[in-house]
This record gives structure tokens, C-alpha cells and sequence, in this order.
């Protein structure tokens, strides 16, 4: 699933997460995708598991690209805007209202950098199922 056009928008952290929510629907639903598409032995003759596997893999590497763009896109924005915050900050010490903005930013920051983390472990996990189910009907390419 593709990011939604428009571009991302990175303001608020809680949209920021839904929208990931959204995206990783695809790994959330791996294992049921995989047990209505690729058949058991007894079933091979009637499906095509190679085409469907090598389906889901564009799939799934079409998802975690997207998703990783998003994130890493959000945190370069994240950055750029604590990075501001701190130069004006520096030249005005003693407002109090731009010092919690820095702070509120740079905890955003944090939650965004922990969404690299949780997308480690959720493409892991997906690849893991699609491996067990589909190594012996589909070989990626070397060169992913």
C-alpha cells in the first residue's frame, strides 16, 4: 500500500502514527493472505503459488519502501524544525513558550527516530511468515 498522495503530514504525531497504522495493514494481514492464497500440498495442483508469492513479495517490498520513505521523511522535517527551534532559542534564552516548543518537537522527534525500530521488527516478522510459506514456491532476486 502506498502513501496516501499528497505528500505526509508530519505535524502531528498521532496522524503521523495512524497513517502508518494504515500502511502496515498488509503486514498485520500476512499470515491469513498467505493461508487463503498459497495452498497446502494437497491444494498445489489448483493455484499458482509461485505467481501469488512473487506477488505478495512486490507487495510487501513496495510497503516497506513506502513506509520507510514516510518515516525518514518525517524525521528529516522533525529535525530540520528542532534544529530551527535551537538556533532561535540560542538567541533568546529566556522565552519559555519557545523552549517548550523545542522540547515538544524534539520529543516528537524521539517517537519518530522509535518508528525506524518498530519497522525493523514488523518487516522482520512479515518476512519471516513469507519465508516459511513461500521459499519453496518463489526465489526473490539476489540483488534486494
Amino acid at each position: 500500500m502506498a502513501a496516501p498522495s499528497g505528500g505526509v503530514s508530519c505535524e502531528e504525531f498521532a496522524e503521523f502514527q495512524e497513517l502508518l497504522k494504515v500502511m502496515r495493514t498488509i503486514d498485520d494481514r500476512i499470515v491469513h493472505e498467505l493461508n487463503t492464497t498459497v495452498p497446502t500440498a494437497s491444494f498445489a495442483g489448483k493455484i499458482d503459488a509461485s505467481q501469488t508469492c512473487k506477488q505478495l513479495y512486490e507487495s510487501l517490498m513496495a510497503a516497506h519502501a513506502s513506509r520507510d520513505r514516510v518515516i525518514k521523511n518525517c524525521i528529516a522535517q522533525t529535525s530540520s524544525v528542532v534544529k530551527q527551534l535551537r538556533e532561535e532559542r540560542e538567541k533568546n534564552l529566556d522565552n519559555l513558550t519557545l523552549l517548550k516548543q523545542l522540547r515538544k518537537e524534539q520529543t516528537k522527534l524521539k517517537w519518530m527516530q522509535s518508528e525506524l525500530n518498530v519497522e525493523e521488527v514488523v518487516n522482520d516478522r512479515s518476512w519471516k511468515v513469507f519465508n516459511e510459506r513461500c521459499r519453496i514456491h518463489f526465489k526473490p532476486p539476489k540483488n534486494e
